[in-house]
């Protein structure tokens, strides 16, 4: 076997492990509203680069729900390689979600980046998750390269969304790129103004380590590996780190670069992104967010500025097996490793038993963490109704913050009580404003302003509860305006609001699990529709089941699912009137002690009845 020369092993081991300086470095993510072809357009950026070959649509949404839905659930990050005036270029970039309820995920991308490219649809110009992201951007000085994506279809307007652009943005027209993810136009163009415009990652390479960490993910083999940024500083295979804020010591077993798949490195210098295994177990040990440092001559502060999550909505998980409820915390903290912006803390409830209370960004997300807690952890749940978070006082002027109605005081000891606000802001054209106010105003929403984006698009600003809009505002305000109307919103802190609390009762027995906190003008006919929705969904008995909506010990609407009668005198047909008397007073008996001791099982759709009561 013939030996290899010094010079080339030493050829080898520099092709596996490129060294790049920093001003050769370049991090940006892509930000758009939904479906306007970010992933799409990161296919074809992938493909000219070589980094990749595209074998079907969507190669960075590697998981089944979003290839199902269409849709990007979780930011994936991927390192290209491009060379530009005779210069070899590495871009990390990071394809972002556009649904509001993932907005956490592009914050926590755009803290990675230095740049962004804009993407806009060319039939459906602005959107308002894409000015949601772009100020998300300009507030970290991102550079932002505004690029129209979707130039080749028919029912493309470039020229009217070049004016929206330029009205939003303040830029030069020439500054905006044409651009198509199905035919790849505008993708050479798209790479050289990456790594023109937007300025390269700045560090001290022999500064003590700083990284942040922007993301992480559970491997069953390999432990959690998180994903990081190096603002400074660098860091090699082996090295002894420490996680800031946990205080955790650890060794760098594997530290590399992220491709399609993690490509390991030696080490990595300031600018670069990247991971680290270092055969962590437990998921509270690494916080995205956290800064990863060296335990000798590491830095002396964590990386500033970076922020916690604030869940919009909360509901109840219960296993459906009491049993695995353990098995549901396990996978609750394996899924919190790969979305930070999940919430859980345990709870108990009379007809369900112990489970957990999740905090979620909104109904999307908490129907993907359902999901996925099904294929990915094969856990069947059982989800209760959602609500959002109210400050209650006490007479005392104490405040209490509660998720759930069952935690509320009693009537009598409760002073007021605050509901979170939201500003709303609703783009549409023109023809659909009518319709649009009616919905707004009949979730007690407060008009702010109006503004003419361009032609007869309108921007609508609402201020209005957030427990108004987290059930069903966003499939009705799809369905007035036809699909045209998109919509954003940001918290606006609390304001006192005339909320009851309103209970269900079955036979009598309350239902904590049905619980809902309601406005007083909503109470009585939210209050019937729900009697009317259980009626239809609880299976007949053996006995009467009374179905009851209260506020407090006052009753305001009531059903009831008649028995199932079996003819018990069937069998008498003839003889004297007593026969079958005597069997009606045994049958009487017998469906009066059955009432007692029967219980009545609620199906899973009854919990979330309260979403479809239109």
């Amino acid at each position: 076997m013939a030996f290899l020369s010094a010079c080339t092993i030493f050829a080898l081991y520099c092709k596996k492990y490129t060294y790049y300086n920093m001003k050769h470095i370049r991090n940006f993510c892509i930000i758009a509203h939904i479906d306007h072809g970010k992933s799409t357009l990161a296919d074809r950026l992938l493909e000219y680069t070589n980094t990749i070959k595209v074998t079907e649509g969507q190669m960075l949404d590697d998981m089944d729900l979003e290839k199902e839905r269409g849709i990007t659930i979780k930011s994936h990050a991927i390192q290209m390689e491009h060379t530009y005036n005779g210069e070899r270029y590495v871009l990390n970039l990071i394809d972002t979600p556009g649904h509001v309820d993932f907005s956490y995920e592009v914050s926590r991308s755009i803290a990675a980046c230095e740049g962004a490219l804009l993407v806009v649809d060319a039939s459906q110009g602005v959107q308002a998750q894409t000015i949601s992201n772009l100020y998300m951007a300009i507030d970290n000085d991102l550079e932002i390269i505004p690029v129209i994506n979707k130039c080749d279809m028919p029912s493309a307007e470039p020229e009217k969304v070049e004016d929206e652009i330029i009205e939003l943005l303040g830029c030069k027209r020439e500054e905006i790129i044409r651009a198509s993810g199905k035919t790849g136009q505008g993708v050479e163009d798209i790479l050289n103004a990456v790594i023109e415009r937007i300025p390269a990652p700045e560090g001290d390479e022999n500064a003590p380590l700083q990284c942040l960490i922007f993301d992480s993910v559970f491997n069953s083999f390999r432990g959690i590996i998180a994903y990081f940024k190096i603002l400074n500083g660098t860091i090699r295979q082996g090295d002894m780190v420490k996680f800031f804020n946990t205080g955790k010591e650890y060794d760098a077993d594997e530290i590399g670069v992220l491709k399609m798949d993690m490509v390991p490195q030696k080490e990595l210098k300031a600018g670069n992104v990247g991971y680290i295994i270092s055969g962590i177990k437990t998921s509270t040990e690494v916080k995205v967010g956290d800064t990863i440092t060296h335990v000798k001559g590491g830095c002396s502060e964590a990386i500033a500025g970076f922020e916690e999550s604030k869940p919009m909505v909360f509901a109840g998980v219960y296993p459906i097996d009491a049993e695995d409820y353990e098995d549901l915390r396990s996978s609750l903290e394996k899924l919190q490793l790969n979305d930070a912006s999940l919430s859980f803390f345990p709870e108990s409830s009379l007809a369900l038993g112990f489970g957990f209370r999740c905090g979620f960004l909104g109904l999307l997300h908490m129907e993907i963490v359902q999901e996925r807690l099904d294929r990915e952890f094969d856990m069947s749940v059982i989800t209760t109704v959602p609500n959002v978070s109210y400050n209650v006082y006490d007479k005392h002027g104490e405040c209490i913050e509660v998720h759930n109605p069952g935690g509320m005081p009693e009537a009598t000891l409760i002073d007021h009580i605050e509901e979170p606000y939201i500003k709303a802001s609703v783009i549409t054209t023109t023809d659909y404003i009518g319709p649009i106010m009616t919905l707004c105003l009949g979730k007690r929403g407060e008009l702010v302003k109006q503004e003419y984006i361009s032609g007869n698009r309108v921007e609508i600003h609402y201020l209005m509860p957030l427990g108004e809009i987290v059930i069903d505002f966003y499939d009705k305000l799809k369905s007035i305006s036809k699909g045209y109307a998109s919509f954003d919103y940001h918290p606006a802190g609390y304001r006192p609001s005339k909320l009851v609390k309103l209970d269900i009762l079955l036979n009598g027995e309350p239902v904590d699990a049905l619980s809902t906190l309601t406005h007083i003008d909503n109470a009585y006919d939210f209050g019937r529709r729900m009697c009317e929705k259980l009626k239809e969904l609880i299976p007949r008995q053996q006995f009467d089941i009374a179905i009851q909506a209260a506020i407090g010990g006052k009753i305001i609407a009531r059903e009831t699912v008649k028995q199932v009668r079996k003819d018990v005198t069937a069998k008498c047909y003839g003889g004297d009137v007593s026969r079958k008397r005597k069997l009606l007073e045994k049958q009487k008996k017998g469906k009066k002690r059955m009432k007692q001791i029967g219980n009545v099982e609620v199906p899973q759709k009854a919990f979330l009845a309260v979403l479809k009561l239109d």
